[in-house]
């Protein structure tokens, strides 16, 4: 059975974070509906970062080059961030669960073929569809979830599954790497996501109803310029961190990208179809859960990724020591999920968006202090368990903030924009904040040090940065988002 509203119906239906006097009946059907969901969630982010350890296996085995070998990540973000906008409003004008269950089906067919590729080439092919797929599936499934769940406790803590699972699959993928890498093949690392993409596709038309919006149709011209200047600002992004700012395989897609962007602008502002309705930024809580995201998720990637080369490159650890490392992380994410799921409804996202990234801001600024003698106990596990904690507490208010007030019109395109800034900030994160930890490595090495003491001053520094980073994003929350009035009466069940 199809769920098809006109504007003014999904107008009335509108879901306020604090208000659920006028709220429908909930689906029964609900919480079991929102595990086949996460599942989804769990293995995108899985898949995000469960591929980084594998990379010097899957360069030695395949052959890649140097420069070949960054497409196994850029061909995925590149797919990713593109298509996600485009993606979250075509689940709106198309069906939300239809753009679910194909997403989850493009994602299990593109993991079998990275899994079992010959040669770069087919590999990366993998990769870029793993990444349309998560366009797809990611913002229908999110846009799910807040349609489902209409309650604003029951909401509250279906979020903080929600937000908690993607931090754990983002930790569980590095655990999982480097066990999986060292002790058995790295094509495992694809492997393992088939069977989570297939539950969703067993179970999904059982449990999932059928949405969509009424009497509208697909802007393709819309489409095509925000996903173009989306890859194009992207590519420039991913390139400015090898080829530096001032080049022009940096400056052209850049210039292109926002060239496309601003079109796309000024296209949505005069049609009366628009593919992304500019009135869905006029909520001030909505668009700083967004830009809050950004520094959030720029900080995060660019942590992991540095706190990895830390523990290999300096440390000496292999990629099992790496990957278990990160396990009192997931812990401790778990314990910060749990934790917002039962203060969210009463607090709001303001203040659990401000204590968790000013947590993570405290840890993250703990890791600016490794030294190149120091051990997993005294640099590593204190700083991963504030990390952690913090993550844990942020990921679901962030996403609470960046979906609030959304309707049945709308909840695709808040999906779809909630994932595309999580790429551009992650994305940005890698280019700026890691390129700051080598500029001063290179310097450090100069000046004759050695590759591990310069490699360990460039990290202190770019951890520094991401810290503040965290600060600001935290500042962001408490200065534009409107304060939330305690409600004793909301609890979770």
């Amino acid at each position: 059975m199809t769920n098809v509203e006109t504007p003014k119906t999904a107008e009335a239906r509108e879901v306020n974070f604090q208000d659920a006097s006028t709220t429908p009946t909930p689906d029964p059907r609900r919480w079991r509906a929102l595990m086949v969901l996460a599942f989804v969630q769990f293995i995108i982010f899985l898949d995000a970062t469960i591929v980084n350890v594998a990379l010097p296996a899957i360069q030695h085995d395949l052959g890649f080059t140097a420069g070949g070998l960054t497409w196994v990540v850029n061909g995925y973000l590149l797919a990713a961030g593109g298509l996600l906008l485009a993606g979250g409003r075509l689940a709106d004008l198309l069906g939300r669960r239809k753009l679910f269950l194909s997403g989850a089906g493009l994602f299990a067919v593109a993991s079998l073929t990275a899994a079992v590729a010959w040669s770069p080439a087919v590999l990366i092919v993998g990769r870029f569809a793993q990444g349309i797929a998560e366009a797809i599936a990611a913002p229908a499934a999110m846009a799910l979830v807040a349609l489902l769940f209409t309650n604003p406790a029951e909401r509250a803590k279906a979020f903080g599954i929600w937000g908690g699972l993607a931090g754990l699959g983002s930790a569980t993928g590095v655990v999982l790497s480097g066990v999986l890498t060292d002790l058995v093949s790295w094509r495992l690392v694809f492997l393992v996501n088939i069977p989570l993409a297939l539950i969703p596709l067993i179970f999904g038309p059982k449990l999932l109803t059928e949405s969509k919006m009424s009497g509208k149709r697909p802007d393709l011209i819309s489409a095509v310029l925000v996903t173009g200047g989306l890859i194009a600002v992207i590519q420039g992004l991913l390139t400015a961190s090898t080829d530096g700012w001032g080049a022009g395989s940096t400056l052209t897609p850049l210039i292109i990208g926002v060239a496309a962007l601003v079109l796309f602008v000024i296209v949505q502002a005069k049609s009366s179809n628009p593919l992304v309705p500019l009135r869905f930024f006029a909520n001030r809580t909505r668009a700083t859960g967004n830009i809050a995201l950004i520094f959030q998720a720029s900080a995060s990637a660019a942590m992991f990724f540095l706190a990895v080369l830390y523990m290999q490159q300096v440390l000496g650890f292999n990629p099992l020591q790496s990957g278990l490392a990160w396990l009192p992380f997931c812990v401790f994410v778990l314990a910060g999920m749990m934790l917002t799921m039962n203060l969210l409804p009463k607090v709001g996202p303001r203040n659990a968006i401000i204590v968790g990234m000013l947590i993570s801001a405290a840890g993250t600024l703990m890791l600016s202090y490794i030294t190149v003698d120091g051990t997993y106990w005294t640099s590593i596990l204190p700083a991963s368990v504030l990390i952690g904690l913090g993550g844990g507490i942020t990921g679901p208010a962030l996403q609470a903030a960046a979906l609030q007030d959304v309707s049945m019109e709308d909840a695709g395109l808040g999906s779809g924009v909630l994932t595309t800034v999580q790429q551009m900030g992650q994305a940005l994160g890698l280019t700026v904040i890691v390129a700051i930890a080598l500029s001063i490595e290179s310097g450090a090495l100069a000046g004759g040090h050695s590759a591990a003491a310069a490699a360990t001053s460039g990290y202190q520094v770019a951890f520094l940065v991401a810290s503040i980073v965290l600060a600001v994003g935290a500042l962001s929350a408490a200065v534009l988002v409107k304060r939330n009035k305690p409600n004793p009466a909301v609890a979770v069940a």
